[in-house]
């Protein structure tokens, strides 16, 4: 959260008074019942409140002076100088409302007046019984899966900081960085309204042989160099399971084959993906000595130019 003093355009030194006529002015503009639908109007006036709970508490006010909290109440580690005076923009102190603040300046009784007034003192968002009605606030986390379990899907049970467990519907395919919402997971309302929502931003964990490139899947599968010169059938790991696969005679280093349908199962609006196999030819190591002999008397009789294109003898 930002400076909360410039959250509201205020002074550092600002009096109560001062920071009451703030956050009315800013409250009256952005309230979600005088912007019905207007998200970022809501997360504005979400912080502009936060702001005005803080500052018009005069005990917290003094701690984030002194830099004891930050901005959003959280402890601080502590600061240590040689000389301490008090804090900067204390006031003094008078009875305590609701908020913490000196009474009739609590948020909810700013509220109730500016509704109260803004809907000619009818019944509505807190107008007559001077009850604070504001949704709960949305929460954001992040989740890091297996590789595996974001290709294919899935049930994630997740625990949220305040300890509950949640069973998570994980969309095959998903990628890092994309956000899962669960409706009404998130803060609890005020005055009876609803809870906010829990967003959950997934990290995906990099796997040891597979690679991801939009739907595709990549990977490098290690020959011998009679399954490379021969042919052979082996098997190669796909995110599905092992399938059987043919490496054609002559195969080479770089040489790549195609597994259909065994990439990523289809987004939304989209086609599956395939699974793209590079073979990479592996030498016997220790060199066989046989092996040497063999392609020595080999070599003299049918040597072949594999460097010329590259304009190099």
């Amino acid at each position: 959260m930002r400076d909360p003093y410039t959250v509201l355009g205020v002074a550092r030194a600002a009096s109560a008074d001062e920071l009451k006529k703030a956050y009315r002015k800013l409250a009256k503009k952005l309230h979600p019942d005088l912007n019905p639908g207007n998200k970022a109007t809501e997360l504005q006036f979400k912080e502009v409140t936060a702001a005005y709970e803080l500052l018009s508490d005069p005990e917290k006010r003094q701690r984030f002076d002194r830099g004891e909290i930050d901005a959003a109440g959280n402890e601080k580690a502590p600061r240590y100088s040689y000389s301490q005076g008090p804090g900067a923009g204390a006031y003094q102190q008078g009875p305590r409302g609701r908020s913490g603040a000196p009474e009739g300046f609590s948020v909810e009784d700013i509220l109730s007046e500016i509704l109260g007034q803004g809907f000619g003192g009818g019944g509505g968002f807190g107008a007559r019984s001077g009850n604070f009605r504001q949704r709960g606030a949305d929460t954001q986390h992040v989740l890091r899966i297996p590789f595996l379990e974001a290709a294919l899907g899935g049930k994630k049970r997740v625990t949220l900081p305040d300890g509950r467990t949640l069973d998570l519907a994980i969309p095959p395919g998903i990628e890092s960085g994309q956000t899962l919402r669960l409706k009404g997971q998130g803060e609890p309302g005020r005055g009876g309204s609803m809870a906010g929502d829990a967003y959950i931003e997934v990290d995906v964990e990099p796997h040891p042989l597979f690679q991801r490139k939009g739907r595709d899947i990549h990977v490098e599968i290690p020959v011998t160099l009679q399954e490379a010169v021969l042919g052979a059938k082996i098997q190669v790991p796909t995110v599905h399971g092992p399938v059987a696969v043919q490496v054609p005679r002559g195969a080479n280093t770089g040489s790549i084959l195609r597994l259909k349908g065994k990439g990523l199962a289809a987004g939304k609006g989209g086609s599956g993906g395939d699974q793209y196999v590079k073979l990479r030819v592996v030498l016997p190591d220790p060199p066989d000595s046989e092996l040497v002999q063999f392609l020595e008397r080999w070599g003299e009789k049918h040597p072949y130019d594999v460097r010329g294109k590259l304009g190099i003898d």
